[in-house]
């Protein structure tokens, strides 16, 4: 973690944790420890809870204060905890995020109210107010195909002219929107853009970003760190190398029809490796067997890709 003048600069590879459970209502306590560590010996340079790949939404307010207050506590300040506090409730997500606070959080991650899409203008006066009041530094995040709602160019300008933003996640798969992304943070130096897509992640960090929040770093958090290194370097074959391993990666979560196919996949392969269980919060379930077996054949398929890297 640098620092800057008063806030942290979060930048690196940030996996999206996923958040094991065991019931509706329940975690998964002893896979949450284990993954927690699995994740932190790749070497990751942060955390990010209650996020798209932690199912958030669907999660009971109780289950994601236990999340938080665990895993601050296991990680221990070793990296920096993003919090996602994105909720249709602007006075829920200050409640979340005091309660981050206090369990030692380092920065909340907001992303535009979902439901009812809201107009720039308004999403613009939401930002501003809603940053104004976080405990914590804001992170923000461009989710379009969760929120209805892509965060333009300019109102991304202005709010990062807000001195509590320390940077934004972008999920759009959108390079051009990106490009012109990155080139707005020329004017913040001490802020930080990161990829959300990480078959974008080599491409995206040799233009300009500092790094990704990649599901695949549940999986294999070495390798995504591997690769942000060596396009940091501007080592090319090597994040040629690297690219190819890691969208052989992502074949392991497009098993499955619909969009939740892919928090499925995450859970599922931790689940073959003995991690965590691989439980869904409802409306959706883990994988049935027809399923599983896909994920497991394509997993055999890519340790020994894994064991060369």
């Amino acid at each position: 973690m640098i620092m800057s003048n008063e806030y942290p600069r979060i930048s690196g590879i940030v996996p999206p944790m996923v958040t094991p459970i065991v019931s509706r209502d329940q975690l998964d306590h002893a896979g949450l420890e284990k993954l927690i560590e699995h994740i932190l010996a790749g070497g990751v340079h942060g955390l990010f809870i209650l996020g798209t790949t932690g199912e958030a939404p669907n999660l009971s307010y109780g289950v994601r204060r236990e999340l938080i207050e665990r895993t601050c506590k296991q990680v221990n300040k070793r990296v920096p905890v993003l919090v996602g506090v994105t909720d249709t409730s602007y006075s829920e997500s200050i409640k979340l995020a005091k309660y981050a606070e206090r369990s030692g959080a380092d920065a909340v991650v907001i992303a535009p109210p979902y439901y009812l899409p809201t107009g720039q203008a308004e999403l613009l006066e939401y930002f501003q107010s809603i940053t104004s009041s976080m405990p914590l530094p804001v992170m923000l995040y461009n989710m379009p195909a969760c929120t209805k709602i892509n965060i333009e160019l300019d109102t991304l300008r202005h709010i990062l002219d807000h001195p509590r933003v320390i940077g934004f996640k972008d999920s759009s798969m959108q390079m051009v929107y990106f490009h012109g992304a990155v080139q707005l943070f020329a004017d913040h130096p001490e802020k930080t853009i990161l990829v959300g897509s990480e078959e974008l992640l080599a491409e995206a960090t040799l233009l300009g970003a500092h790094g990704g929040i990649c599901g695949g770093a549940n999986l294999f958090p070495q390798l995504y760190v591997d690769l942000y290194h060596a396009a940091v370097a501007g080592d090319l074959p090597t994040v040629r190398r690297l690219h190819s391993l890691v969208i052989n990666v992502t074949k392991l979560y497009r098993v499955g029809r619909y969009s939740s196919s892919t928090i499925k996949g995450v859970k599922c392969v931790l689940a073959c490796m003995g991690v965590c269980e691989d439980y869904m919060a409802e409306p959706f379930h883990r994988f049935r067997d027809h399923e599983r077996k896909q994920v497991r054949d394509l997993l055999d398929s890519i340790k020994p890709m894994m064991c060369e890297a």
